[in-house]
């Protein structure tokens, strides 16, 4: 049987890549971001990123340069160099590994962790990145679950970390917007052909397209329905008409909404 979504991931308003606001020293992902985010007793949304040394960094992008005072592609650099890059507009703080992470929330509050496509047009995984993150998770006691756009990513999840609530990042795959991916694998995508066979407990869909038949046919079937990334209260309103939970970032979403 596949795991349940814990029900506070479904309750707490989620802070995207943490409660991060540059101009107030909180880069997205970081330390002080995520203790924000405690602080006001949200729920975190962190991402993830593969070392050359194979360990599993907090970090969105694949290259190191909007983010951090470096360049390059974050998989070129070894877990403790990632650690002694600074973060763009924060005190001086490198970039945090995963364990690392795990042990400041320490379950205090939610967390859902997004496993970013290693390979490039949501092609098989090399599993490295998922075994870091599975390792790191062994014996972890608090609310969390993990998700990826990559549907191959979350099969690989469900072989390594049964137990974890999993789920697909989904989207409406406008190519567009999609300029890496091929437009046969936007459409493929789009109707979320994958969520049976990677045993996925959940999905978090792109919020302006929260109405799309498939979508909601699922919630109708009693899948919880996460949503990315609302901005302001009136998007919130939105979308909580179709989903179940938001992340948020650029305002304070309603503890109680």
């Amino acid at each position: 049987m596949k795991p349940a979504l814990p029900a506070a991931i479904l309750t707490v308003p989620l802070a995207h890549r943490a409660l991060h606001d540059a101009a107030g020293g909180r880069p997205e992902n970081s330390r002080a971001a995520i203790r924000a985010a405690m602080a006001a007793g949200y729920g975190i949304e962190i991402d993830l990123q593969l070392s050359s040394d194979g360990c599993a960094m907090v970090f969105h992008d694949s290259d190191l340069d909007r983010l951090a005072d470096a360049s390059g592609p974050v998989r070129a650099r070894t877990r403790s160099d990632l650690q002694a890059i600074p973060l763009k507009d924060g005190d001086g703080e490198g970039i945090p590994d995963l364990p690392e992470v795990l042990d400041l929330v320490a379950g205090k509050v939610p967390l859902l962790i997004e496993l970013k496509d290693q390979h490039g047009q949501m092609g098989l995984t090399d599993g490295g990145l998922e075994r870091a993150t599975a390792a790191a998770l062994k014996g972890y006691g608090g609310p969390v679950a993990v998700m990826s756009f990559n549907p191959n990513s979350v099969a690989e999840l469900a072989q390594l970390a049964p137990d974890i609530a999993r789920g697909i990042t989904t989207s409406a795959y406008d190519p567009s917007e999609w300029p890496e991916l091929p437009k046969a694998v936007c459409d493929d995508l789009r109707g979320i052909p994958d969520f049976a066979r990677t045993g996925a407990s959940f999905i978090s869909h792109e919020a302006a397209d929260l109405p799309r038949p498939r979508v909601q046919a699922l919630r109708n079937d009693g899948v919880p329905v996460l949503c990315w990334t609302v901005t302001s209260a009136a998007e919130e309103t939105a979308a909580r008409v179709f989903a179940d939970n938001v992340t948020f970032e650029q305002y304070l979403s309603p503890l109680t909404p």
